[in-house]
């Protein structure tokens, strides 16, 4: 039974994504043109939260399709410091709900004044953030009343990943893409992998993943810590084994983002070692097989917002309104 407004969100990505990749077609087709026109040197991704967490599986999913090496922001570089920096042949993607935080809004000046070409992946098309940048890229996710983001966060993916696919022209993955919205049904109706008896006791865990796996580690753990009041910590399965391993010898529990790519079999060779070692794992997957492996972590995600709105429920939280926290938050 759906009880929060988390998961009633989350249940609505399927036909956001329908829409919104119906919607972008032209604008990624323009843009897509103007990228391999410009031939950026490097690419910056300005986000903060969720946001930046998206890019962390941009970083991935641009440097593998594009060859271009991706960088993150730190905007109190601009916002607290008050430098600019050197941006002249650089692609920089902005990534916002709201586009209302100052410290984004002033990195985002800082770079289109620099001389890069900027692009806002952004909810709010009415935004100041869609105002100064020379593309934006509409995420039409539609209102979002929970402050846990769901289907926002996961339009932000397929945004990157419709971008990506038109700039380096990979009909395969364009293709692909047409087939995400019934994916994503597909993962809402399969069972659950994360629940409240695999996670009795827990305090503190570990989300591990590799490639673009680990590229949705990070909004797990956001969520986990922020929903259902989990200390949880991502981590590369390749980086975990190169030192923060020993933690599992305090018998560890690691949830276990498995993608089938490239990575999967480096992956389980590090998830059977920590298991080896002791680690208790729950496993999250992309339920349906034969998936274009970009498409796989969106799957996992899907999956893992239904599921983790109701552990958090079954712990005594609301999910829709974490204590202390609020839709839109405005840093300097």
């Amino acid at each position: 039974m759906t009880q929060t407004i988390m998961e009633q969100e989350a249940l609505q990505t399927a036909v956001v994504i329908k829409q919104q990749l119906i919607n972008n077609v032209e604008i990624v087709r323009n843009l897509g043109k103007e990228l391999r026109s410009r031939a950026p040197s490097m690419v910056m991704i300005i986000g903060r939260g969720s946001s930046d967490h998206a890019g962390v599986f941009a970083k991935y999913l641009i440097e593998i399709e594009a060859g271009v090496p991706v960088c993150a922001a730190a905007p109190s570089v601009v916002s607290v410091y008050g430098k600019t920096l050197k941006l002249k042949h650089a692609l920089v993607l902005i990534i916002s709900q709201s586009g209302r935080s100052p410290d984004i809004l002033a990195q985002a000046e800082m770079a289109k004044a620099s001389g890069a070409f900027t692009v806002a992946l952004v909810n709010d098309e009415t935004s100041p953030l869609a105002q100064l940048v020379d593309v934006v890229l509409p995420l039409g996710a539609g209102e979002e009343l929970s402050v846990a983001a769901t289907k926002s966060y996961l339009s932000t993916l397929s945004a990157l990943l419709q971008m990506t696919a038109y700039w380096t022209q990979n009909d395969e993955l364009i293709a692909a893409l047409d087939t995400l919205p019934k994916l994503l049904d597909i993962a809402a109706q399969a069972p659950s992998q994360l629940t409240n008896e695999k996670l009795n006791g827990v305090k503190n865990l570990v989300v591990l993943g590799r490639g673009l796996g680990y590229g949705i580690t990070k909004e797990i753990a956001l969520k986990l810590k922020e929903v259902a009041s989990i200390h949880a910590e991502a981590f590369s399965s390749a980086e975990f084994l190169h030192g923060p391993v020993t933690l599992v010898e305090q018998k560890l529990t690691i949830i276990d983002c498995h993608v089938d790519d490239e990575s999967a079999s480096s992956h389980h060779a590090q998830i059977s070692e920590v298991t080896c070692r002791g680690a208790d794992v729950i496993g999250l997957h992309q339920v349906a097989d034969g998936v274009h492996p970009r498409l796989a972590p969106l799957l996992v995600l899907q999956r893992f917002y239904l599921d983790v709105a109701k552990v958090a429920v079954g712990r005594g939280f609301n999910p829709d309104q974490p204590l202390g926290l609020k839709k839109v938050t405005r840093t300097l």
